[in-house]
């Protein structure tokens, strides 16, 4: 089994499968604009196993097509859907974000908590800008720096895990660059990283340990996610 499958099967049966919350959904969508009550087409990028998609099916008419690379993902996410009643209001496809097959200026929305550093940020609102209508909207999650300084210790571990965090001025000065207009954006709370996605991370620990006999494998993949949340503890006033 390889180190993907391993991460895959990790967070396969979690809530999350990053920081989050169902109000912060709630809020970006209202920040919007859109008239909800309209039969909106939207598009989830890295669904995952869909919190945010069923608040968006909560909350809107719109019909929404929910995207991931992983069909253990997407198969938690049909369960779901058909357990609250939107099995006829989310349909999951199966497809890379980096090689996405839609028509251009098909969706009023394009949604992605997340999932954007897995293609870059700049590369994936160049990629995915096509697909937007005209006056549509894209809505996502981007770790970014909070100050403009900050220790070493982390500015390195970020920069090593994934090169294009920066600043929020500079990722707006990005989406400026590539055709958006920034309507706003707000800090994910502390809860939505402890509460609602390493606490639950950290229960998990010792069931998927146990699960695969304390494999190399298994036990390195818990240490670097031990060290995500040891690091987000001390540094989190410098980034979100």
């Amino acid at each position: 089994m390889d180190n993907l499958e391993l991460l895959v099967n990790f967070h396969k049966d979690a809530k999350r499968q990053g920081p989050g919350s169902a109000e912060t959904t709630l809020k970006a969508l209202k920040l919007t604009q859109l008239n909800l009550e309209n039969n909106l087409t939207i598009a989830d990028i890295g669904c995952g196993t869909g919190a945010q998609t069923l608040v968006l099916a909560k909350n809107t008419k719109g019909i929404i097509t929910a995207i991931d690379l992983f069909p253990e993902f997407l198969d938690k996410l049909k369960l779901n859907a058909k357990a609250y009643g939107f099995d006829n209001q989310i349909n999951c496809v199966r497809q890379s974000m980096e090689n996405l097959d839609f028509q251009h200026s098909n969706f009023d929305l394009i949604w992605s908590e997340g999932a954007i550093y897995i293609i870059g940020f700049e590369k994936g609102i160049k990629a995915w800008s096509k697909f937007l209508k005209k006056d549509g909207y894209l809505a996502v999650t981007e770790i970014s720096w909070i100050t403009n300084s900050r220790p070493k210790v982390i500015e390195d571990y970020w920069n090593n895990a994934y090169p294009e965090i920066d600043t929020i001025t500079n990722k707006v000065n990005q989406l400026k660059t590539n055709g958006f207009s920034s309507v706003l954006y707000f800090v994910l709370p502390e809860h939505c990283w402890l509460d609602n996605y390493y606490h639950p991370m950290q229960e998990r620990f010792s069931s998927f340990l146990k699960k695969y006999n304390h494999s190399k494998d298994v036990q390195e993949l818990v240490n670097a996610e031990k060290e995500e949340v040891k690091m987000y503890n001390t540094y989190k006033s410098y980034y979100s």
